[in-house]
């Protein structure tokens, strides 16, 4: 007996009965209805793999209205599921009326058995892959809603970060290729997945690919797929980065290290927007939006001739610098804050607090591995210590030598210079207490950065 469910609509009795025999030893499940009224609430409570749906009901009218008007009533509740309309040998134009307004196959009456089971068969089969379908669709849609939900967000409000985040705004809105460069652990990947959920494509996916990662030999597999065969371990085909990326963002990260002679190849992708899996001749277009990041300095790349030139204009519409922690004064305290209660909560260690001395440490380091380097400075602090109030000791941090905190010079000029550039370092966009801090007037600031041509 085959699978498939089947919900029988005639007001001739003597049909239903004909149906139901016939059908009843061929599929698991037959329903038979001779009112068309009760169909609303039938269709409520049970989903049906087709329904057979006779085309009149009024004793005296052969119009069709009213078999048109169930049929519009099933597919607005059940737009899978196959109907396929009953009808009388004169009214084969009604039928095919029917099929222009959603259905999927009509039976003649009287029906030759063979052909009906056969007209039933395709009608479920066709009715069970649409629900395949839109399950698969369903399913790719929560995964890529759960992939986006899992997104960090970008913490922080000095001066230099909302220049940053202005700048994401604006170039979000576009379909523009962009290029994020900055230090190790600055964070680009996260502003990469902020340009991704401020745009038009935010309900695709955002695909990452860490272009260091990848072995050459596997290169173009990985970002344009191969084909079963391709290959001695490739078993069966398989999408690469461009492809699922699809209609979405594909980021690649650490461009920078892409090895020269598989540039052109990237670049061909990107020019042409399609791409050809290994062993394979035939072409996939595709529609992505780029993303690159990179801490090394691309020009200078360029320069040494490691670096297409070409390439770099491709890749480098528009270009977003992420500022170094460093720079960005009081976002320390603000990230330390935030790790600390994420790292509290993890290891049980609730209502930690960050003393004035320890806070002030951390003010004063030049945190070269930047955010990253914060990150594991406060899990390793929380983890260590047994006290509520973190100090300045519970705070292992790298000598930094030549660090901007410690003068290396006793020329005067250059030391206050120094001072003041800490200072205002400290005190972004806040010349006030930039001052009060140096222990001067505002005024006084204000003419030796003029004076020392700052």
């Amino acid at each position: 007996m085959a699978k498939g469910s089947i919900l029988i609509v005639d007001d001739n009795k003597s049909v239903l009965t004909a149906l139901d025999m016939l059908l009843s030893n061929e599929f698991e499940k037959i329903d038979c209805l001779s009112n068309p009224n009760v169909i609303p609430s039938k269709l409520d409570k049970e989903a049906y793999d087709l329904v057979l749906l006779d085309m009149n009901f009024k004793s005296g009218v052969n119009s069709g209205n009213e078999g048109i008007y169930w049929l519009n009533q099933i597919k607005e509740k059940r737009p899978d599921t196959s109907v396929v309309m009953i009808t009388a040998y004169g009214d084969v134009e009604l039928a095919v009326n029917a099929l222009k307004t959603g259905a999927t196959d009509f039976v003649l009456k009287p029906w030759d058995n063979t052909k009906l089971l056969a007209t039933v068969r395709s009608a479920i089969q066709l009715s069970q892959s649409k629900g395949e379908v839109s399950s698969l669709k369903q399913k790719e849609k929560d995964l890529k809603s759960s992939l986006n939900s899992n997104q960090k967000y970008i913490i922080g409000s000095s001066p230099q970060l909302m220049e940053v985040l202005n700048l994401v705004r604006k170039v979000a809105k576009t379909d523009t290729n962009v290029l994020i460069t900055g230090e190790n652990g600055t964070g680009k990947e996260l502003i990469a997945q902020e340009i991704h959920r401020l745009s038009q494509r935010h309900q695709e996916m955002l695909v990452g690919v860490d272009m260091g990662a990848i072995s050459e030999t596997l290169f173009e597999s990985e970002l344009f797929g191969h084909v079963k065969g391709a290959f001695t371990d490739a078993r069966i085909d398989r999408a690469g980065k461009f492809e699922v990326a699809n209609r979405g963002t594909l980021f690649l990260d650490e461009i920078g290290n892409l090895p020269f002679h598989l540039q052109s190849k990237l670049l061909a992708a990107l020019q042409n927007r399609e791409i050809t899996r290994v062993g394979s001749n035939q072409s996939v277009p595709v529609d992505i939006r780029l993303i690159c990041a990179t801490n090394r300095d691309l020009p200078k790349l360029v320069e040494d001739g490691l670096f297409r030139e070409d390439l770099l204009y491709r890749i480098n519409t528009i270009h977003i610098e992420v500022p170094p922690l460093r720079d960005r004064g009081e976002d320390i305290l603000v990230l330390a804050d935030f790790f600390l209660k994420k790292y509290g909560a993890k290891y049980e260690k609730a209502h930690l607090k960050i003393n004035g001395q320890a806070q002030d440490k951390l003010m004063r380091y030049n945190w070269p591995g930047n955010i990253r380097e914060l990150e594991h400075a406060i899990e390793k602090a929380v983890i260590l210590s047994n006290n509520q109030v973190l100090k300045a000791d519970d705070f292992f941090l790298k000598p930094v030598t030549g660090s901007k905190s410690t003068p290396n010079t006793l020329n005067l000029e250059e030391m206050e210079k120094q001072l003041i550039r800490t200072a205002l370092e400290k005190h972004p966009g806040n010349i006030s207490a930039a001052a009060e801090q140096l222990g001067i007037t505002r005024q006084t600031l204000y003419n030796k950065i003029k004076k020392l041509n700052m």
